[in-house]
């Protein structure tokens, strides 16, 4: 009797961990890591000092639907490019690649994960519904057509992150500042570039295979554009950090905030710097490689997340002191 009961016990912990294990392969595949682009959708309401339980829930619901109809995406650009995936030395062990997620169950999942996404977001608010939409129909053509047009390819990936931030006003209610619209541009270029240079640089060190857009680019036109995009978001901000009589923020307090913004944006620039970045990955092995993935470098690199850590800090007591009437 004994041994039956055992044999149903271990049965049991067999399938549990065996779900388990599957449930971790379905997530893996909806790439978690990438969900942190779409904490955008929190700057609305934090750039506007409208932060309570309305506004936070209304981002919140923003976030959550932004990473469902982006792991949708994920999901069907793995399932179409499942046989170049599994020719790709780190590719191949993606979940779907690897096998470990049968494309029937991967094609179910984005259409439930993007299905959802819409459905929800026209239900909470036509502004909303009509983001993610837009957001979805960026993703096809950037899929289909815009990833492989030199320039255009980078200005797509900036209106994705315009449109979460317009997506975090339009969940909330909150109204948004041009300056704030344009600084957000302005930083995912900055982003867009940096990834392309990180890429391009990996590409003359190591052999990899290059992306078919790379081939249009060079180190020099891509400095270029960085220094455009780079001046342009610094200026945006500090012209919203000004304060209401430009049209911004709601205290010219918010100025106190620059410094956090410049020595990120230079942190970030020192990880992409072709001409630095050998040197310095050989002092910091763990950061080689972050400038490609701009989605984990506020997982990794330290002084960027103590930048934004500051950043948020200093923008929570001028709310505070502002709330109790102390600085106006």
């Amino acid at each position: 009797m004994d041994s039956r009961r055992t044999s149903v016990v271990e049965k049991s912990l067999t399938a549990i961990a065996t779900n388990s294990k599957k449930s971790s392969y379905y997530l893996a595949a909806m790439r978690p890591r990438q969900w942190t682009k779409n904490l955008v959708v929190f700057a609305a309401p934090l750039f506007a000092f409208s932060i309570n339980l309305q506004s936070l829930l209304g981002s919140l619901l923003a976030f959550v639907l932004f990473c469902c109809a982006s792991s949708g995406f994920y999901l069907i650009n793995d399932i179409v490019d499942v046989e170049s995936d599994r020719q790709h030395p780190v590719k191949c062990k993606r979940p779907i690649a690897a096998g470990l997620v049968s494309i029937r169950v991967a094609t179910g999942m984005a259409l439930v994960l993007l299905g959802g996404a819409l459905i929800f977001g026209w239900l909470r608010s036509p502004h909303l519904g009509a983001a993610i939409t837009a957001y979805a129909l960026l993703q096809v053509a950037y899929n289909l057509r815009l990833k492989r047009m030199v320039i255009l390819d980078v200005g797509a990936i900036a209106t994705g992150f315009v449109l979460r931030a317009y997506a975090g006003a339009a969940a909330t209610s909150i109204t948004l500042s041009s300056w704030f619209l344009m600084c957000t541009a302005m930083l995912a270029l900055f982003l867009g570039i940096e990834k392309r240079k990180a890429e391009l640089r990996s590409v003359q060190i190591k052999g990899n295979k290059p992306r078919s857009v790379l081939k249009y680019y060079s180190l020099s036109l891509l400095e270029r554009m960085e220094n455009v995009v780079t001046t342009g978001a610094v200026v945006t901000y500090a012209l919203w950090s000004a304060g209401p009589h430009l049209r911004g923020a709601s205290t010219s307090w918010m100025l106190l905030t620059l410094p956090f913004v410049l020595y990120g944006i230079f942190r970030y620039q020192l990880l992409s710097d072709p001409r630095e970045i050998d040197s310095y990955s050989n002092d910091h092995p763990e950061k080689g490689g972050l400038s490609e993935r701009p989605e984990e470098v506020l997982l990794k690199d330290l002084p960027i997340l103590l930048t934004v850590i500051g950043w948020v800090l200093t923008c929570f007591v001028i709310l505070l002191l502002k709330h109790q009437g102390l600085i106006v």
